[in-house]
């Protein structure tokens, strides 16, 4: 459980309060740490979370991929989301909640963050099997972070966001046997990443990471590692993948799209009246299938056994590779 130095950092920081009782969250992956819920009395909120990061000597990968590139993409990704909450976090909207900072210390490559507690905020419901207007609550928290964040500098943060990027994973393009998806898999990521409409994406924004209100719509994001600039795209895709089944994902796919670029819309039209809306959502709406197969190309490298690999998926790769080709 909790170290008796973390307690001394923690109470350190919560002058006057005291702890009544500490529960573990979870551990990181590959054993680089562990999340923590405080309770206390005598602070502002009830209870707080604690994300202790302490680097093992041996980085052990559940897949095992366990290469030094791995560790550092690793180390980097715990770097960036200190840097998130500690510079960009308190620039979020209403309409895109996520934890306050309270605290950060770095000690080598062991970090400390104390964050709020969502769940003293009232975000108390996780869902491992969302309903639709759990997945349009999430797309409109999408959007609302993508409207505050578009063309926003990337600075501490990953250039390029989300956990896929081509860049930092050439082991799995190396194991991918899918020969025309390898083809094009630096075209596809050129597209996207040369999008003339830029912003912050989330990363990692598949469902386990949203935090719900147990009544209403409410809704906010955790987990911060993969932050970086992007086209919005790339985080909507993650998300609706890790929510729906194939048969879903092409029933739903206009709507949900429709979904997105309404509220983007209207973020947009609250934040940033300069931006063209039009030829934002013309470009993303083009780009949706490229993200789609990015993260596609990445899953068959990492994973060839993987659920999410589905016909849909293998229909969507078909058409954007006969695109590029074409070109």
């Amino acid at each position: 459980m909790l170290s008796r130095e973390l307690r001394d950092q923690f109470l350190s920081v919560m002058a006057g309060a005291s702890i009544l009782e500490v529960e573990q969250v979870q551990s990181l992956w590959s054993g680089y740490g562990y999340i923590y819920r405080v309770f206390v009395k005598g602070a502002e909120q009830s209870s707080y979370i604690i994300k202790s990061i302490q680097l093992p000597d041996d980085h052990k990968h559940p897949r095992g991929w366990n290469t030094n590139l791995s560790h550092q993409r690793k180390v980097k990704s715990y770097e960036v989301e200190f840097n998130w909450y500690k510079t960009y976090a308190q620039k979020a909207l209403p309409d895109a909640i996520v934890p306050r900072y309270i605290h950060g210390s770095r000690q080598g490559e062991n970090i400390l963050l104390i964050i709020e507690d969502l769940n003293a905020l009232g975000y108390t419901r996780r869902v491992s099997f969302p309903k639709l207007d759990d997945l349009y609550s999430g797309i409109k928290w999408l959007a609302s972070f993508h409207a505050k964040f578009m063309g926003a500098t990337t600075e501490g943060l990953w250039t390029n966001g989300t956990y896929w990027h081509l860049a930092t994973r050439p082991d799995e393009l190396n194991e991918l046997t899918d020969k025309g998806l390898k083809e094009v898999a630096r075209h596809i990521d050129a597209k996207l990443t040369n999008a003339y409409y830029q912003t912050l994406v989330h990363g990692d924004a598949k469902v386990a990471n949203f935090c719900f209100q147990e009544s209403g719509t409410g809704i906010a994001a955790v987990d911060f590692q993969y932050v970086g600039g992007g086209c919005g795209m790339k985080d909507l895709a993650y998300l609706i993948g890790s929510c729906l089944y194939e048969d879903d994902c092409e029933k739903y796919e206009t709507q949900l799209l429709d979904h997105y670029f309404t509220s983007l819309t209207q973020a947009l039209n609250k934040q940033q009246s300069n931006i063209h809306i039009k030829k934002v959502e013309s470009e993303w709406r083009m780009l949706y299938p490229y993200a789609w197969a990015d993260f596609h190309r990445f899953l068959k490298g990492w994973s060839p056994g993987h659920w999410k690999i589905n016909s849909y998926s293998e229909r969507i790769c078909k058409q954007v590779i006969k695109e590029i080709k074409n070109e």
